[in-house]
């Protein structure tokens, strides 16, 4: 479950994300404007670091923005961190690209393969608990009963379209420009209200 609070963040994440992904290789140029769609988020094991993927309309490209939220810089990740944000609640916030976080790049290998789903938002509201939904949605899976590992993922590649990471087994391709495709014998795709017909967020194959 991710538990969402009522709080004042600076910057917000919009601000955040129109001032760093015109700096990234596959971002949009400076002077189009970005504008958030929705966004998924994956549960910690742990409890601690937020872990959140925005997709954004930056004029007529959607990309895939995964970020994630820590209480403490993310050693030897400096050249990871998109900005340090102040939270009302939670106070400061380290936010990082995700897939140069092994937390992230962990439950996203693990949600494509199994399809476990995303983290159930919920809000704490004048003494009640209320469901944040969100309007998008995503589906993984297409793995069987075997245990494998979703560890010790390396960024090899991170281009125009899309990023490569891999292990010891398998080779995880994340499409920062989410593309219209079959979908993959191993993979997690996204639908929201404005695109009905499932999108290709990330693809697993074996090496």
């Amino acid at each position: 479950m991710a538990r969402f609070h009522a709080a004042t963040i600076i910057p917000t994440k919009s601000e955040l994300i129109a001032a760093w992904a015109p700096t990234q290789p596959w971002g949009p140029s400076a002077d189009v404007p970005v504008k958030v769609i929705g966004s998924f988020r994956f549960d910690d094991p742990d409890g601690r670091v937020g872990m959140e993927t925005h997709l954004v309309a930056a004029g007529t490209t959607v990309l895939q923005v995964p970020l994630t939220y820590r209480d403490e810089p993310l050693d030897g990740a400096d050249d990871a961190l998109t900005a340090e944000m102040q939270h009302s609640v939670l106070g400061t916030r380290w936010v990082y690209d995700g897939l140069r976080d092994p937390r992230f790049v962990l439950m996203l290998a693990g949600v494509a393969m199994t399809g476990q789903g995303e983290a159930l938002g919920m809000v704490e509201y004048d003494g009640r608990w209320h469901i944040a939904p969100s309007n998008v949605r995503i589906q993984g899976g297409g793995w069987t009963q075997e245990r494998v590992p979703v560890d010790n993922f390396e960024l090899t590649n991170d281009d125009a379209t899309s990023s490569v990471l891999r292990n010891d087994r398998f080779e995880l391709t994340v499409f920062r420009r989410p593309v219209h495709a079959p979908r993959p014998a191993i993979g997690l795709t996204a639908t929201w209200d404005a695109e009905p017909n499932p999108v290709v967020l990330a693809e697993i194959r074996e090496r």
